[in-house]
């Protein structure tokens, strides 16, 4: 992504044609048989979900998948008219938003394909539905048989199944069988409601971990990918195959240096005095600190990019500030950008890299850029 500067303290540059390059990645290694789910929730992992759903849509896409009735709204109110999962269900008090703007919902208990027959038959108005199965993660899901599932589909006439799926817990790590054995459980499920008579349009399990080392049975119509559309897939674990996804970060974080100094040998540096300067250095001030979504535990051990060099992260990170170590980068100066992630010449760090610093995952980084950084689309 060609890299520019604009007049913000702090900004993510998003770029539209890595995301549309991601999405059309994760359709070649999907085949032509699967349906591609869009993943736009947490605001796209942080990527803003009105502007990557819009990239999707004109790539092709006819599924977006969100987290809550909320969000799907917020796609609705965009101008968005495509189908719209919301995952993580819907509450009572959220009945009147999913009808009015024709959210399909996924369910998660038998109870809730009860509660929402009632809702489709008060409103006159046929809704559709996942059914979520819990294969062995013990997360949302049913754990009903097959004899209760299909009593419950049977009984709920003015709701209409149109997908049935599962999620993997550990679809990257080859170290453990866990994702054989939920895949095999939703298999049974799936051949059972089949032999009955019912027969949803989408059946899915993969996330991206999954479609990146090649786990989409030939059986799913339906994949979700979410992290690669944004460029990353998770590092597998154990005897794993060579992944069949290749995708690019589509984010680069940058913020300006607010004030250069020259400190002298023994200065402490930020909060609690937590960096002591073993030689006389020359330090600046960036505007971005954790209330930005720079992670606190990259305190004395994180970097950033500073004229095309990782520059070491010195003392605290606080609320609105970090400060780093440019002695190796006499040029700089106040207004000057550094990169939190991204490229400079030969250096570049992504979320994974930062993500390893700060003892969380990448997922964690994307979605913590907080609102107020700047985005910025090009």
């Amino acid at each position: 992504m060609e890299v520019r500067t604009f007049p913000y303290r702090c900004y993510a540059l998003i770029s539209r044609r890595q995301i549309a390059a991601n999405y059309h990645s994760v359709r070649a290694a999907l085949g032509p048989a699967a349906t591609v789910l869009g993943v736009v929730k947490a605001n796209a992992y942080g990527h803003g979900a009105v502007e990557v759903s819009r990239v999707l849509v004109a790539e092709g896409a006819q599924w977006l998948a969100v987290s809550t009735v909320e969000e799907g709204v917020a796609l609705r109110r965009a101008g968005l008219t495509v189908n719209i999962l919301v995952m993580t269900g819907f509450l009572r008090y959220e009945w009147d938003a999913l009808i009015a703007h024709s959210l399909t919902p996924v369910v998660h208990s038998l109870e809730d394909l009860a509660a929402l027959a009632t809702l489709a038959h008060s409103s006159s108005k046929p809704i559709d539905y996942h059914l979520k199965i819990d294969s062995g993660m013990h997360r949302l899901g049913t754990r009903a048989d097959v004899t209760e599932i299909l009593a419950a589909i049977q009984s709920a006439r003015h709701a209409n199944l149109t997908g049935l799926m599962t999620h993997l817990a550990s679809a990257a790590d080859y170290s453990t069988q866990q994702t054989d054995q939920q895949a095999a459980h939703f298999a049974r499920i799936w051949e059972q409601l089949r032999a009955a008579g019912v027969h949803p349009t989408y059946v899915h399990m993969s996330a991206t971990n999954a479609i990146a080392y090649g786990r989409n049975a030939p059986w799913l119509t339906m994949a979700r990918p979410g992290h690669a559309l944004y460029g990353y897939v998770s590092p597998a674990r154990g005897e794993a195959p060579r992944p069949i996804l290749s995708v690019q970060p589509a984010l680069t974080w940058k913020a300006k240096i607010l004030a250069v100094k020259e400190i002298p040998e023994g200065a402490l540096v930020g909060y609690g005095g937590s960096f002591r300067a073993p030689h006389a250095m020359r330090i600046a001030v960036v505007a971005a600190g954790y209330a930005d979504g720079v992670p606190h535990r990259l305190s004395n051990r994180g970097k950033v990019i500073a004229a095309g060099k990782l520059a070491p992260i010195l003392g605290t990170v606080s609320m609105d500030l970090t400060t780093i170590d440019v002695s190796q980068a006499p040029a700089l100066q106040p207004g000057d950008d550094v990169t939190l992630l991204g490229r400079e010449g030969d250096a570049s760090q992504d979320a994974q890299q930062m993500a390893r610093q700060a003892g969380t995952i990448s997922y964690s980084i994307l979605c913590g850029i907080a609102g107020r950084v700047e985005r910025v689309y090009v």
